[in-house]
């Protein structure tokens, strides 16, 4: 038990210096959890008008 506790404490010291280094930029929750209200705002059309020309 003491060895599993370890682990999950290295496991979270790990994901804290990760944290630090490269920031935590996903939701703790996706678009269909959140609902309608929420999220970026950024719906399909603007992904359309947005597209890369490379992108066809």
């Amino acid at each position: 038990m003491a060895e599993k506790a370890q682990s999950d404490e290295q496991r979270w010291r790990r994901r804290q210096r990760l944290d630090a280094v490269f920031g935590d930029d996903l939701p703790d929750t996706t678009g269909d959890e959140r609902g309608d209200g929420e999220g970026s705002g950024r719906g399909r059309e603007w992904y359309e008008r947005n597209r890369p020309p490379h992108h066809g």
